[in-house]
C-alpha cells in the first residue's frame, strides 16, 4: 500500500511577493529613522568633545595659574583643535601635565596638552566672530573675551549652511568661561540661544 504524497508547504509566488512588499515598506520607514539616530549620536559626540576641551582648558588654567588656549589646528575648527599652555616668553621651562608628568618645553614654546582629530567630512564646526580661531582661558578661569560667544556643530551634508531639524548642536561659552548647550525650547529640532533660534551653521 502506497503512502499519499505529502502536501507541498512552500510559499506561493503571490505570498512571496506580498512578503517582499511588506519588508520593503518596513525598511523604507526604519532606515531613515536609523540614519537620523546615528547622525544625532555623532553630532552629540562632536559637541561633547568640544565641551570637554573647554572644561579641560579652564581647569588647567586655574590649576597652573597660566593662560591656556583652545585653538583650531587647520583652516576651520572642523579640521581639529588643540589645547596648549600659553607660555610667556620669560617663563621658566617645564610645566606639569594633568597626569602629573613633567612636560619639558623651551621658554618660548607653548606646551601642548591635548590634540583632537578632525570631524566627519560632512560636519562643520564654527565659532562666531568672538571665537574665530581660538579661546583663551585666564588663570582665574574666565576667558580673554569677556563677552563670551558660541560654537555651532552642523551636519552640512546638503551644503546649504542652514541647520534643519536635528542636524545641529549649539555650544555657548560665557565670559566667565562656563559652558552650556543651546536648548530646543519649541521642540522643532533646532537649538536656541536666549530665545533666538539658530538660523545658520556659522552661529550667532
Amino acid at each position: 500500500m502506497h503512502n499519499k504524497p505529502s502536501k507541498n508547504t512552500g510559499f506561493t509566488l503571490i505570498e512571496l511577493l506580498v512578503t517582499i512588499s511588506i519588508a520593503g515598506v518596513v525598511l523604507s520607514i526604519a532606515i531613515p529613522s536609523f540614519q537620523d539616530t546615528i547622525r544625532s549620536s555623532r553630532l552629540t559626540a562632536a559637541a561633547n568633545a568640544l565641551v570637554t576641551s573647554f572644561n579641560l582648558a579652564r581647569s588647567e588654567a586655574i590649576k597652573r595659574q597660566q593662560q591656556v588656549v583652545v585653538s583650531q589646528t587647520g583652516a576651520g575648527w572642523q579640521n581639529g583643535w588643540q589645547i596648549f599652555v600659553d607660555i610667556p616668553p620669560l617663563a621658566i621651562a617645564g610645566a606639569f601635565a594633568d597626569d602629573g608628568d613633567t612636560i619639558l618645553c623651551e621658554a618660548t614654546e607653548d606646551c601642548l596638552l591635548r590634540a583632537y582629530e578632525p570631524l566627519r567630512p560632512s560636519f562643520i564646526l564654527t565659532g562666531n566672530n568672538n571665537f574665530v580661531n581660538f579661546v583663551r582661558y585666564q588663570p582665574d578661569g574666565t576667558i580673554s573675551n569677556v563677552v563670551g560667544g558660541s560654537f555651532v556643530v552642523c551636519d552640512n551634508s546638503d551644503s546649504n549652511d542652514i541647520p534643519e531639524a536635528n542636524t545641529s548642536r549649539l555650544i555657548i561659552v560665557s565670559g566667565t568661561g562656563r559652558i552650556r548647550m543651546g536648548v530646543d525650547v519649541d521642540h522643532n529640532g533646532i537649538p536656541e540661544k536666549d530665545g533666538v533660534e539658530l538660523s545658520s551653521c556659522t552661529g550667532f
